[in-house]
């Protein structure tokens, strides 16, 4: 076909909005290799976040938010920290509340510093404290307020990405018109019994709080995973699935020994470092890290861990439920064996 002829092809084919897949520059080629991980020391963070105390105040911005962006982020508005998942920092000072509003949009909380901090989740509070997890999941109404005497700062996690490609975000500011019916945590207190009149029409947890020491319990009884860690998710006391859905949340342990034997997964994982020191291997790259810095594994890198001096533990959130709910998760361990 001479050249002015194929021209025309194609310029018809734009017109009525055609492409030829055999010219796409995705079809057909092996995925990238995978993304290197990135580092939020705490020691160089903290400063930083003070300086957010300086700028602005919740009663202007609705929230005091510093968000963790992936170095492969293109723009402002790419926001992700890694694959489905964005991190970000929360902090509130003594007296400071931040208004109700609820979206689309999975979102939880993880204390890193301060005390005296409450979350409303649906009108029920839920004090926190280092370690806590609080759960505010989509399409419930929250809110923050400090009534103690420091700043506090936590850990946000969100599926923010996942929505905005989906384009399934929505926010509805307060004040609250009609609150849902909750039922207190206490119900779910006793191991393996819950409620026979609760019947859950919603796919997360009705627990909103997830004690430190609760986690650090359940820990000291977990058998080893097959790499070597010990690891906990948080869960539905209702239905034993993740606490909420699209987010998975668990908390590891670290013992002190060798490293762990090495995993790789297609899910994307960011890692808080909650108590111990340690180093980790994530593909090409090793970190050495200690307490509050964050840290991101992501997909189809090999990662293995190790504590250095005493046990350590970690709390990550990743996408691997979405993954799963999409029959795309891909999980392997590297054995000794091997």
């Amino acid at each position: 076909m001479d050249t002015s002829r194929a021209d025309d092809i194609r310029r018809a084919w734009r017109a009525a909005h055609l492409s030829p897949l055999w010219e796409s520059p995705n079809a057909h080629k092996p995925p990238p290799g995978p993304r290197e991980a990135h580092q939020w020391r705490w020691s160089e963070l903290r400063p930083l976040l003070e300086l957010a105390f300086e700028e602005t105040s919740p009663a202007a911005v609705e929230r005091r938010v510093l968000q963790l962006m992936s170095p492969h982020s293109k723009s402002d508005a790419d926001e992700f920290t890694a694959g489905n998942v964005l991190a970000a920092i929360q902090c509130l000072l003594p007296g400071e509340t931040a208004r109700p509003h609820r979206h689309t949009m999975n979102a939880l909380r993880f204390m890193l510093e301060g005390s005296g901090a409450v979350t409303i989740v649906d009108g029920k509070p839920c004090p926190m404290e280092f370690g806590d997890l609080i759960l505010t999941p989509g399409w419930c109404w929250h809110q923050h307020r400090h009534d103690g005497s420091e700043p506090v700062l936590w850990l946000d996690v969100l599926d923010v990405p996942l929505h905005a490609y989906l384009g399934t975000v929505v926010f509805e500011p307060g004040p609250i018109a009609t609150m849902p019916h909750t039922v207190e945590d206490a119900a779910f207190s006793s191991p393996n019994i819950v409620p026979e009149a609760i019947g859950s029409t919603r796919e997360h947890s009705p627990v909103f709080r997830y004690p430190y020491a609760d986690a650090v319990r359940a820990l000291a009884h977990a058998p080893l995973s097959a790499d070597g860690t010990r690891r906990v998710r948080y869960a539905n006391p209702l239905t034993g699935a993740g606490a909420m859905p699209l987010l998975d949340s668990t908390m590891l342990q670290i013992d002190e020994g060798p490293a762990t034997l090495p995993t790789r997964t297609n899910a994307n994982v960011v890692c808080a470092v909650v108590e111990g020191h340690g180093e980790s291997w994530i593909g090409s790259r090793h970190i050495t890290w200690g307490p509050r810095d964050i840290f991101t594994l992501p997909q189809r890198n090999w990662v293995s861990h190790r504590s250095l001096g005493g046990a350590a533990r970690l709390f990550a959130v990743s996408d691997r439920d979405v993954l799963r709910r999409l029959g795309l998760l891909s999980e392997e361990i590297q054995r000794s064996d091997a």
